[in-house]
């Protein structure tokens, strides 16, 4: 169902989420999009005509000819602003009201925030990060971006986007992915269009076989805890291609696929990009 939304003054419709893709009716001088315009969501748009710069909240935003991708982090502002520059240097300003979400809380009264400090992690984390960086980092020419996303692996939701422990009183890091509970050696496939950017050659002490692949225009998924990794860095994958397999690799206590979906620095929510997991 469409959600209406006031938008610099009007109405505007929009879809959450998209499962058809398509934009809004619009003048050549406006903004047009699809998609989940809360936290944790992604729109796919079109710029003004003659855009040749696009900003949002100052940050620059890829054009792919007059078209883009925007999500919002979890915990994203109630406002933000997309400012496009034509080559004639005129600018056109569209305000986007970000629709807050209520996020589930876990309360661990008897646990500290941090276990008793690992020298063996203190040594191995900083690499990883590293390697985590670089593959963010990557630009490709991967097309995915312009696809509806499919579910990876189809099976009961076990984590959701967002939840968040408190431990005695201090905030923890939320969830940043959707858990799938799927049997070990279940078929990971590509939700989109991608070129993988990093499949690790052992496992990380958190995320354990960890496969990440590009999607184009900053959108990057992450796939973590598998049983193997089938393809990698550099190759070129299609939606539905089987990238791997399920496992519980690095720090997990069953079998189940965690993916994490990212445009730039914003974490998204797998639900409002994909949409409900179909069922069986």
């Amino acid at each position: 169902m469409a959600t209406l939304l006031a938008v610099a003054g009007a109405a505007i419709s929009i879809a959450a989420p998209p499962r058809n893709g398509g934009s809004n009716a619009r003048e050549p001088s406006s903004f047009g999009w699809t998609g989940s315009l809360s936290q944790g969501g992604l729109i796919r748009g079109t710029a003004p005509a003659g855009t040749v710069s696009l900003t949002l909240d100052g940050h620059p935003v890829s054009l792919a000819g007059d078209a883009f991708v925007i999500g919002f982090d979890r915990d994203a502002g109630p406002v933000a602003t997309l400012v496009a520059t034509r080559a004639d240097g005129s600018v056109g300003m569209q305000r986007l009201d970000v629709a807050p979400r209520a996020w589930r809380i876990e309360r661990l009264d008897t646990l500290p925030r941090f276990p008793a400090p690992d020298p063996v992690f203190a040594k191995l984390r900083p690499p990883e990060l590293a390697q985590i960086a670089a593959a963010r980092a990557m630009v490709t020419d991967a097309q995915g971006w312009r696809q509806t996303f499919a579910w990876p692996a189809e099976g009961r939701i076990s984590g959701l986007f967002g939840a968040q422990r408190i431990y005695r009183g201090e905030p923890g890091a939320y969830h940043g992915g959707v858990d799938v509970a799927v049997p070990a050696g279940t078929p990971v496939r590509a939700p989109a269009d991608g070129v993988v950017i990093l499949a690790a050659d052992h496992p990380f002490t958190l995320e354990g076989n960890l496969l990440m692949i590009d999607h184009g225009l900053g959108l990057n998924s992450a796939f973590l805890h598998l049983s193997r990794i089938d393809v990698r860095p550099g190759d070129h994958v299609r939606q539905g291609q089987v990238i791997g397999a399920v496992g519980m690799t690095g720090r997990a206590t069953g079998p189940h696929l965690h993916w994490g979906l990212r445009w730039n620095d914003a974490r998204l929510d797998p639900l409002l990009v994909t949409g409900p997991m179909p069922l069986k």
